[in-house]
């Protein structure tokens, strides 16, 4: 998701780049300086040409044990993608959540110790709930509900503090990353300019623009019973998180790269922005 923002940025820029991905993609649009490749961080990989600076937008244990075993020689900076989900899932009721918790620090330290070993300044950035392409495992699915039923239930008095953070966003904070000197060897916590009530954040999906649907008022305590009743998707530890707040503190981020994300906007949580300027 970073990615579709952050290419035309990096063509903008004039930077000669490769990019990664598991399927083959065209080149994008009429950008020159972009060179699809195709690989697995898991499998096979091709030979990579010499670069500057790597940077991983993909799942980060994958990532940081190519890098360890496989990084290609005098790379200078490396940006990696984690989640806030390290520290929130830490100590959840659901043991799939706890062990994705210690995976994602595990992966953190040995990158930051395989960089610190070589001499490259390397830089973590832990993103909240991520949106603003339609293709999130979080909001998107919830708001093609809405679309698809026209009405969406939102639990009365989950009162857990949200911060989504437009893809956008972030492919921004890459670049300022990568500007400042002061942020090698750090791990930012960065989310979006706005803190939401987990139940108001599903009204504002709901009622858009454009609106997609209705909201349904339901009581927390019904809401848990009918998801443990029909067996819904939704884990011990999702559930108990819908009073508990998730959110990243920016001001470490904005003092170092002038971190400066927009306020949550539902219409983008589907895709419907598609300009990474957009405001």
């Amino acid at each position: 998701m970073i990615g579709d923002f952050l290419l035309p940025l990096l063509a903008a820029r004039n930077e000669r780049v490769f990019a990664l991905s598991r399927e083959q993609r065209a080149n994008a649009g009429a950008a020159t300086t972009i060179e699809w490749l195709r690989g697995d961080l898991c499998a096979a990989m091709p030979v990579l040409p010499q670069a500057d600076v790597v940077l991983s937008l993909g799942p980060l244990d994958a990532f940081a044990a190519w890098f360890v075993r496989a990084a290609p020689a005098r790379v200078d900076r490396v940006v990696a993608i984690s989640s806030m989900s390290a520290e929130s899932k830490r100590d959840s009721v659901d043991i799939a959540e706890r062990e994705l918790s210690e995976r994602l620090r595990t992966a953190e330290a040995r990158l930051l110790q395989a960089a610190r070993g070589r001499g490259i300044g390397c830089t973590i950035l832990r993103p909240t709930l991520i949106y603003g392409t339609g293709r999130d495992r979080s909001l998107a699915p919830i708001a093609r509900f809405a679309r698809r039923w026209r009405v969406l239930p939102v639990p009365c008095g989950a009162s857990g503090l949200r911060q989504p953070v437009h893809a956008a966003d972030l492919a921004v904070a890459c670049l300022a990353v990568l500007d400042s000197n002061s942020t090698s060897g750090k791990t930012y916590p960065v989310g979006g300019a706005e803190r939401l009530r987990f139940d108001a954040m599903l009204a504002r999906i709901a009622a858009g623009p454009p609106r997609l649907a209705w909201p349904l008022p339901l009581p927390l305590p019904l809401v848990r019973a009918c998801t443990r009743l029909l067996r819904a998707r939704v884990g011990a530890g999702a559930l108990a998180r819908l009073t508990e707040p998730l959110v990243a503190d920016n001001t470490t981020a904005t003092r170092d790269f002038g971190y400066a994300p927009r306020a949550f906007r539902a219409q983008d949580v589907l895709g419907y922005a598609d300009s990474p300027g957009a405001d």
